[in-house]
């Protein structure tokens, strides 16, 4: 039986930062204040991360410069991984590297093959200071290192070059999120 409620429930969901706006290319400041707002913060990145049905999601993609982000993220053996990391560092991405579809809720409904390793480490801290150290294999080292890049102002599609990264400019040029009304 669940002892604490559902991440998320008592947010609210924000609007996206989509891709284009130069907060997404800034590298997040450090949080130093592990008071209310940072709590309130933390629950409403899980608000919006499920109503746009994503697996993670750093604060710059609601528009706050802060080194926070939170998931709900399966690894390749189905098991579920919830959580929320302050002041990220990725100390360790290494073994296989794979290709694989990446997408991301700042470039809604679009993905492309972006080359991650098979397993990631975050070290970090919780909402209330505490020392936090996550490990992933699969699909959730993709989304630590994904999560990880945006802290730092990079993107998915900053991995990509060639024919990948063109083709990926092209639907983003034609996506209906970039035509303002």
């Amino acid at each position: 039986m669940r002892q604490s409620p559902l991440p998320g429930t008592h947010g609210r969901v924000r609007p996206l930062t989509l891709h284009g706006d130069p907060a997404l290319h800034t590298p997040c400041a450090e949080v130093t204040d592990f008071g209310p707002e940072l709590a309130r913060l933390v629950e409403d990145l899980f608000a919006t991360m499920y109503a746009a049905q994503g697996v993670g999601l750093a604060a710059n993609q609601i528009g706050v410069p802060l080194r926070v982000f939170v998931y709900d993220c399966p690894d390749d053996e189905d098991v579920r991984h919830v959580g929320h990391v302050i002041n990220p560092r990725l100390t360790e991405a290494d073994g296989v590297v794979i290709r694989g579809p990446e997408g991301c809720l700042s470039l809604p409904g679009l993905e492309a093959g972006t080359e991650r390793y098979d397993h990631a480490v975050v070290e970090g801290l919780t909402a209330t200071g505490d020392p936090v150290t996550v490990h992933g294999t699969g699909f959730f080292a993709r989304c630590l290192q994904h999560e990880c890049d945006h802290l730092e102002g990079r993107i998915y599609a900053d991995h990509l070059s060639g024919w990948r990264r063109r083709k990926l400019m092209r639907q983003v040029a034609k996506a209906s999120w970039r035509r303002v009304g």
